[in-house]
């Protein structure tokens, strides 16, 4: 069956690397929202929703679908290897850095969140990066089937 992507069917590389992502958890959402119409909560939800152990990311904390969110990557709960990114690429350009300095392996720049100099500096810092066009909206759900 081939692959349906938000965008596009990325190659190979990136196809391991999505299955290397979604292998195992848990996972982070920087970005999440509290607002259900946003990008943030749906993709909080839809690791909710495959039964995965998910963290939110939340500048002020507080609840997000009735889980407690941490400000901070360096504030969770547990490591977590594999991160979501649902911010403007500005603001991903800072998360990278601190991806970087929570050990994270793999972050996920849903489409929009990105930007050259993210991908690059998180590249740099030895992370494997999906980013382009990929989206854990289509990806997740169709996997877990």
């Amino acid at each position: 069956m081939p692959r349906r992507r938000c965008r596009y069917d990325p190659p190979p590389l990136l196809n391991d690397l999505i299955d290397r992502f979604l292998a195992s958890g848990p996972y982070a959402v920087v970005g999440a929202s509290r607002d259900r119409a946003k990008f943030g909560n749906r993709v909080l939800r839809c690791y909710m929703e495959q039964n995965e152990v998910v963290h939110p990311v939340h500048p002020a904390g507080g609840t997000i679908e009735n889980l407690d969110a941490a400000e901070s990557l360096l504030t969770l709960p547990e490591h977590v290897a594999h991160v979501s990114v649902v911010t403007p690429p500005a603001v991903t350009e800072a998360v990278v850095e601190e991806a970087g300095r929570a050990g994270v392996e793999i972050l996920w720049m849903q489409p929009g969140a990105e930007s050259e100099a993210a991908v690059a500096r998180a590249e740099a810092l030895g992370m494997g990066v999906i980013h382009g066009g990929p989206c854990l909206l289509i990806d997740l759900p169709r996997l877990r089937r």
